[in-house]
């Protein structure tokens, strides 16, 4: 079985007003890159790339430089095939090369499991886990009527944990968070996501208030390569800090999970070099004690489906993020909905059972969305 052909498709997707607002600023649109692979024996193999901007892009980094390294080789070379592709460019791992090599990385893998017959999370020697646990993420920053709702629909799917996004300054975080905490009531445990929005001091005052209010984790603090802040904050507050959605290769995430900074890591397949090198981290991460937890964000239902069958294979996946806000690449990319919130039964999700990673694009959405060349 070798690779005949590899299709890469940019994909955009508008995001309704107040639906997915972060420290960030408010996103109206989401992209993704989707990668099709076809074999000689007729499986098609889906990987999916993480994005945000000029998804085109992507697709020409696959094309153009991807492409030779895949074509006419055996997809169970995977690992020689990944280094080939992370050695295409000079410099520190990440950004459009890496997002791009993991949509490709991670429909490898899809086509290795569908030859086997099996689902990836029991392909890559998971223990059997058909069920994970989630948490609703995330409310919206700013909005109090679109965060209640957005609260009342997580506790009514019966999620336990629920994750709000704040961020600057530092007195409306505190003053957000208290109010988030008021209405729920005790109905779930609550955690934050601050997407980067602080220095060291505030990051001090909003972790402590944090943890007052019994919250289970500050998210992100401080921007991904500033570690001397996340050992420095960790010596100062009683609240466990996650972080790792940032992360592009194993090497950096080893300084993170090995600093102590952080007791929750959050790395996302669809960044983080797809599932050869987010299995990478995981070892990490589960031989130094740390728990761990997927970021999938604004993803898709490729990236849902992978980042779900990375955290069922995994013994040291504590919960899984489960998307609130409608995404319509994730709910109807695959011909339905994939690690939807709507999928919930008492606060789990079912790990797709079918070979691979359980799902297949619908062509007509795909095309739907497809962003094209300008006229």
């Amino acid at each position: 079985m070798v690779i005949e052909e590899i299709r890469a498709t940019p994909l955009a997707v508008p995001v309704a007003p107040g639906q997915h607002r972060t420290s960030w600023g408010e996103y109206r649109s989401i992209g993704l890159l989707l990668v099709e692979l076809h074999t000689s024996d007729g499986i098609i193999g889906y990987g999916e790339g993480l994005a945000r901007h000029a998804p085109r892009a992507y697709a020409e980094v696959v094309d153009q430089v991807f492409a030779p390294m895949v074509l006419g080789r055996d997809p169970f070379e995977v690992a020689r095939i990944w280094r080939a592709m992370a050695g295409a460019f000079s410099g520190r791992a990440g950004g459009i090369a890496y997002e791009a090599l993991s949509a490709v990385d991670t429909a490898l893998w899809d086509v290795m499991a569908r030859s086997a017959g099996l689902p990836l999370f029991r392909f890559l020697g998971g223990g059997g886990a058909e069920w994970v646990e989630a948490y609703g993420s995330a409310v919206s920053w700013r909005s109090e009527e679109t965060a209640f709702r957005q609260i009342e629909q997580c506790l009514a799917l019966g999620l336990r944990t629920i994750k709000l996004k704040l961020g600057s300054p530092a007195d409306e975080a505190i003053a957000w968070a208290r109010r988030v905490h008021d209405h729920v009531g005790g109905r779930a445990r609550l955690s934050a996501d601050a997407n980067g929005a602080f220095d060291l001091p505030d990051a001090v005052r909003v972790g402590s208030a944090l943890a007052d209010l019994g919250f289970a984790w500050f998210e992100e603090p401080f921007r991904p390569d500033d570690l001397a802040s996340y050992r420095a904050l960790a010596a100062r507050v009683p609240i466990r800090l996650a972080a790792g959605e940032g992360e592009f290769s194993a090497a950096t995430a080893h300084e993170l999970l090995a600093s102590g900074a952080i007791g929750l890591f959050q790395p996302d397949c669809a960044r983080a070099g797809g599932i050869t090198e987010t299995r990478r981290m995981i070892a990490i991460a589960e031989a130094l004690g740390i728990a761990y937890a997927p970021h999938v964000g604004g993803g898709g239902a490729v990236s849902a489906a992978a980042n779900l069958h990375l955290a069922a294979a995994s013994t040291a996946c504590v919960n899984y993020e489960c998307m609130i806000f409608d995404q319509p690449l994730r709910s109807t990319l695959a011909g339905g909905p994939v690690a939807e919130a709507t999928q919930l039964v008492d606060g789990r999700l079912r790990v797709p059972q079918g070979p691979g990673l359980g799902i297949a694009v619908d062509p007509a959405v795909r095309d739907r969305f497809l962003v094209r060349d300008p006229d």
